[in-house]
């Protein structure tokens, strides 16, 4: 039998699960969230746009000047 938790019961249990647990989670909200932002559900706030456009800004100025995915990804696994 499948029980509704509410988000104040979802909210208590958190600190019982372990850090793999807790890492699912976790990527499940950062995927439904991009899936949101990406079909417009969602839009960045106003702080969010702003700093959007400043990174593209400066992407458009040196795009060279960056990392490629690999490089920050294995900067962040290291």
């Amino acid at each position: 039998m499948l029980v509704a938790m509410s988000q104040a019961d979802i909210l208590k249990e958190l600190p019982k699960l372990d850090s793999g647990e807790l890492q699912e989670i976790h990527d499940r909200i950062l995927q439904l969230e991009e899936e949101k932002l990406l079909d417009g559900r969602i839009k960045p706030s106003e702080h969010e746009r702003k700093l959007l456009d400043g990174e593209l800004t400066e992407y458009k100025r040196n795009p060279d000047a960056g990392s490629s995915w690999a490089e920050v990804e294995a900067r962040l696994r290291h």
